[in-house]
């Protein structure tokens, strides 16, 4: 499609050919449905190998480099493992169970909570040690929690409707779970309008989801603002979903004109319909002073790095503020250990457009921050103004700033980090708190207290918060709150396999030391280093053969695979 001018009659013909098959979507059984995930995981399969390729050239490095693991990890295996937690969930409901088990919900300290991973034995060996719990709104029982569930296929189906899907131009699957969780969990009928930085997955896109774009349920189209713009106000267009940026999100909804902000101040807005968001922030990796033995410092810091330097920070949860304990003797050893993890990795650039501004908005107000690696790796490791441009803008590059808080006791420090997440912090989509596990245990009360009164959508504890995005069974968006006039880091949840409701938050927990140092730690688990961390190895062979063992889990694909993942 050509995007230099605006082709309404190709978006008009686009929207009128999807509107005509929302009836039949929305009357499709739950059979055949099953049956069309069945069908889709082998082609994600199939054409994994070339759409991890593609967004490797892309981004600047061959489809062999060690960085090429991530291409794999954000395209096939998070594609995979969605629609397999999806395919377990209408099974469940298939075979007349509910769609979580009455086990999985239960209330503590007033409050319910959904166990929603493991999901299955596999997700045990796999991942193990690693659990997720999605916290309910207050007020919400257990038998909300449960009868709420899947209400797409529980007797409260929504109308035949088409959604457009404003794609992300960072990570290969984010435009194919939105398009999942839209036909799935809303049972919507979808337009997915690709970003132009990423819009060479089209091909690849079309091919995984074949059967449905034959059937007319799923259209993909090119373009950029001005095609977005226009198919968002179509009037046969009945809901959006986009990933980006507040800014894209207030420019759809408020316009561009010197009117827009009379606009928002009055809300009234140039479209009224149904608008969910995931628009990132300013995302915090806390921790807490503890006991840490020298490989902790190690571990720790290959785990920070990874959430700093996956795409090269061009996600919406990279992690970019790291808060530390001022007093606390741990702290200079982790940024040593940090510094060294980050000249060691392969060389590579900030590839997506606008990042080199950005990074030099970032030299500019700290012109003596560390330079390491490939030269594009920028560590600032005091920053003392809440006004500066790492805690008030999301960098969307390889840039990480240090804040240090008072707080020699893990107790006080957690009561002033929780403060400087929530209130000083732009955005509310995830947050990453690490925590030794015997400190845990003895500051038991203030470890839960903060990580209940931590704000955010996703909360990561000894996990990167982003692995919520990649499971499927964990609700994935903004912390509730926000308004389309404060839109913040958005509205609404996605990869949300169980299809939940009244969602305040997933809180992931994951090992603190890989095995079997977690014997010493008091964490014990089967879980080697992850193989989504960037200094892992073996990940590319692992997140391979992770992915063809996801979309048909058999015992004979183990031995290979678990081998791979202990060399990491």
């Amino acid at each position: 499609m050509n995007t230099s001018t605006l082709d309404t009659s190709f978006l008009d013909r686009t929207v009128t050919a999807v509107r005509g098959t929302a009836e039949s979507w929305s009357a499709t059984p739950l059979t055949e449905r099953i049956a069309l995930l069945e069908r889709l995981l082998p082609r994600v399969v199939s054409r994994a190998p070339e759409l991890a390729a593609a967004g490797a050239r892309a981004k600047g490095y061959a489809p062999d480099s060690p960085w090429a693991a991530e291409d794999w990890i954000g395209g096939p295996w998070a594609l995979a493992q969605n629609a397999a937690a999806y395919l377990h969930v209408l099974q469940r409901i298939a075979a007349g169970k509910d769609p979580v088990g009455a086990k999985a919900v239960h209330e503590e300290e007033g409050r319910t909570r959904v166990d929603v991973f493991p999901a299955t034995g596999w997700d045990t060996l796999l991942l193990n040690g690693f659990t997720a719990q999605v916290w309910m709104r207050p007020g919400t029982s257990a038998e909300q929690a449960r009868s709420r569930a899947a209400g797409e296929y529980r007797g409260r189906p929504g109308r035949p409707a088409v959604a457009l899907v404003l794609g992300a131009g960072n990570v290969a699957a984010i435009t194919a779970l939105d398009i999942l969780h839209k036909l799935f969990a809303e049972g919507q009928v979808v337009i997915a309008k690709m970003n132009p930085v990423n819009d060479y997955l089209r091909p690849h896109f079309e091919y995984v989801f074949a059967e449905f774009v034959e059937r007319g349920w799923v259209r993909f189209v090119d373009g950029g603002a001005a095609e977005g713009g226009y198919l968002a106000g179509h009037k046969s267009v009945d809901a959006i979903h986009v990933t980006g940026s507040d800014r894209t999100h207030d420019a759809i909804v408020w316009g561009t004109d010197e009117e827009a902000e009379q606009r928002r101040h009055d809300d009234r807005p140039l479209l009224d319909k149904p608008f969910s968001s995931e628009l990132g922030g300013v995302s915090p990796c806390i921790v807490v002073p503890g006991p840490w033995s020298d490989a902790d410092f190690r571990f720790q810091a290959e785990h920070i790095v990874t959430s700093k330097m996956n795409n090269s920070g061009h996600n919406c949860i990279a992690s970019q503020i790291l808060v530390l304990p001022r007093d606390w003797d741990g702290t200079e050893r982790l940024l040593a250990e940090i510094r060294r993890v980050l000249r060691e990795l392969p060389p590579r650039t900030d590839y997506y457009p606008g990042a080199a501004g950005r990074l030099a908005s970032v030299l500019a107000a700290h012109p003596q921050a560390e330079i390491h690696g490939d030269g594009c790796r920028l560590l600032v490791p005091d920053i003392t103004d809440s006004d500066d441009v790492l805690i008030t803008d999301e960098v969307f590059g390889s840039a990480l700033g240090v804040v240090r808080l008072p707080g020699q006791a893990p107790a006080a420090f957690l009561r002033h980090a929780v403060d400087f997440a929530n209130d000083t912090l732009p955005g509310t989509l995830g947050a990453t708190l690490i925590v030794h596990p015997r400190t845990e245990k003895a500051h038991r009360d203030a470890v839960r207290s903060a990580i209940a009164d931590l704000r955010y959508g996703t909360l990561g504890v000894n996990c990167w918060s982003a692995v919520g995005f990649l499971l499927g069974f964990t609700p994935w968006g903004a912390y509730p709150g926000h308004t389309r006039q404060d839109i913040g880091s958005g509205i609404g949840f996605v990869h949300n396999a169980f299809m939940l409701e009244d969602i305040e938050k997933t809180v992931l927990r994951a090992p603190f030391t890989p095995a079997p140092r977690g014997l010493v730690t008091g964490d014990p688990s089967l879980s080697p280093r992850p193989p989504y961390f960037v200094t892992n190895r073996t990940a590319l062979t692992t997140v391979e053969r992770v992915t063809r063992f996801t979309a048909a889990p058999s015992v004979m694909k183990l031995p290979a695979l678990l081998a791979s993942a202990l060399r990491g």
